[in-house]
């Protein structure tokens, strides 16, 4: 986080005879009873409308569309698209976009808002080709909050949550089931059947659907899930289980044998008989519209037999695999899958998130591109806990800043992983940044690199589509620091300002050759946009003219 210590930033741009001095405020470790709203940087949202998220979409030659809009300002908006491809509408008073489009291509669409107070456009490429997922997902995920205990109530509510506060307002979209929704086989395809905590996940499908958002779902190759539920492999032919037919599983099947014949770990494995499609064609049936798949260590075969059974379904699937992809692997996930666990498994304390973010991410790098994004696992903010019983996360508001900072510099898919009922003011501001979701869904698709980096801190440069930089300056010390850079040793000619993405606003005017600093709070970070940066026209002009 921008750094809490009351403190002023460094006298910068002399030329400018220029002074900024920027107030911070200390952080502290929550013990979950302390109220973080002195902590917010991002301004709220103004009552004009602004249209968020992604700038681009991609989607399949004649499959299910579905975008919802997403737009801030006050309500009743009303909404267009002009040049949307045949096949597609827009409701105008939800945003929502859907059809089918048949034709393969480029579309380009100017969308707009409008309310009581203003009106609003921005350019909007639709994509009609063979990539999905052209920015990094936006989402939930219920695994970190409800681990085996989720049910169909309560994946309903994250979806009522993500829109009643807001979040679908940015471009959160996602609404992912993971483990613990499995029963039998059964069906019409011979599918993985729900339990009785989901009574009818096609009905659950078509509430979020309504909404504008989307759904995911959990599943792995093996026989049996981490969980212990039913998997895409199987012994039989047709689809018995043994330790199903013993009925060594609780009421929801989930594997649970005293004798230790079959338990988790020996189960844990490929079987002989794949039902990959079969599952893929149920999941299509449902509305599925992501899969996470799970398993470790993540196999050729059994990546591409699931990317191939989705593509068999016409229906547009993201694919995501779980967990802790082999790098020996990286043109695989690269070629097959949309998104791919880099790391294990994510914990909400400062030692889990600074070493997945800054020392698992970096060689992934040349195997991201739009459609394609190393994921670095769920974000840890709000209230997780694994079960019934929720913390709030151990990581202190400057701690916060860095993971949600870090994530979007990276490009990496964000999910949350917390119970949406009880997100406060904190977690929304973290969320809901306008400035700060356009870097992470900027449609480069760039992942960040390292300015420079050591031991105490490291900083972060991505170049954005409109010609701009944004850095990003870590400081992974217990001590406050100074932190800086030189705008010409990223790239960047001319003048520049220096805008505040967390607080959205403009704090310094600089020659490119001059160094800019701050100071940075202990596990925090400043992140900083650096424009208007450079055109190619400027660029060449520049070097023209020496």
């Amino acid at each position: 986080m921008i750094d809490m210590v009351s403190s002023s930033f460094s006298r910068i741009a002399a030329v400018f005879a220029l002074i900024f001095s920027i107030i911070y405020e200390p952080a502290f470790a929550g013990d979950g009873n302390k109220d973080n709203s002195s902590f917010i940087l991002t301004p709220e949202a103004p009552d004009t409308p602004r249209i968020n998220g992604a700038r681009k979409y991609g989607a399949r030659p004649g499959s299910d569309f579905l975008y919802r809009v997403p737009a801030t300002g006050v309500r009743p908006m009303l909404f267009a698209a002009e040049g949307l491809p045949k096949g597609l509408k827009i409701d105008s008073s939800t945003g929502i976009i859907s059809g089918a489009v048949k034709k393969e291509g480029t579309y380009k669409v100017l969308l707009s808002a409008e309310n009581s107070q203003g009106r609003y456009e921005r350019e909007f490429t639709i994509i009609i080709g063979d990539n999905l997922s052209l920015t990094p997902p936006l989402g939930w995920n219920s695994w970190n909050c409800w681990g085996n205990t989720v049910t169909q109530e309560k994946v309903m509510a994250a979806a009522k949550a993500m829109e009643e506060k807001g979040l679908a307002d940015y471009g959160w979209s996602y609404i992912n089931i993971d483990d613990g929704w499995q029963g039998i086989r059964g069906g019409k395809y011979n599918a993985i059947q729900p339990n009785r905590k989901f009574p009818d996940i096609k009905a659950l499908a078509d509430s979020i659907h309504a909404m504008g958002m989307k759904i995911g779902i959990y599943s792995g190759p093996w026989v049996a899930t981490y969980a212990g539920h039913i998997g895409t492999h199987c012994d039989n032919p047709d689809g018995r289980y043994e330790w199903v037919e013993k009925k060594l599983h609780d009421e929801n099947y989930k594997l649970d044998d005293p004798s230790g014949k079959y338990t988790r770990e020996n189960q844990r494995r490929s079987g002989e008989f794949s039902f990959a499609e079969e599952d893929a064609a149920q999941w299509a049936e449902w509305g599925i519209d992501y899969l996470k798949y799970d398993w470790y260590p993540a196999d050729y075969y059994s990546l591409k037999e699931m990317h191939d059974a989705l593509a068999g379904t016409g229906r547009d699937i993201v694919y995501s695999i779980s967990n802790g992809a082999l790098f020996g692997l990286a043109p695989a996930f690269a070629e097959f899958a949309q998104c791919w666990r880099t790391t294990g498994d994510i914990t909400d304390t400062w030692k889990s998130v600074s070493g997945i973010g800054f020392r698992e991410q970096d060689r992934w790098a040349p195997y991201r591109s739009p459609g394609h994004w190393p994921d670095a696992d769920m974000l840890v903010v709000g209230h997780v806990g694994w079960g019934e019983k929720t913390h709030p996360t151990r990581l202190t508001p400057d701690e916060q800043y860095s993971h949600i900072t870090l994530w979007a510099m990276l490009a990496s898919p964000m999910l949350l992983g917390c119970d949406m009922s009880k997100l406060d003011d904190f977690t929304i501001s973290l969320l809901c940044n306008s400035e700060v979701i356009d870097i992470h869904q900027d449609v480069l698709g760039y992942q960040a690199s390292k300015y420079y980096s050591d031991s105490g801190y490291a900083t972060y440069v991505k170049p954005l589509e409109d010609g701009s930089v944004a850095v990003a300056m870590f400081n992974l010390s217990d001590s406050i620091r100074k932190i800086g850079f030189i705008p010409k040793h990223i790239g960047i000619i001319g003048t520049q300002k220096i805008r505040d993405v967390w607080r959205q606003k403009d704090i310094a005017e600089i020659d490119y050759r001059q160094r800019w600093e701050t100071e940075v709070a202990p596990h925090g970070v400043v992140l900083v946009k650096v424009y208007p940066g450079n055109t190619k026209d400027k660029v060449v002009g520049y070097f023209r003219g020496r």
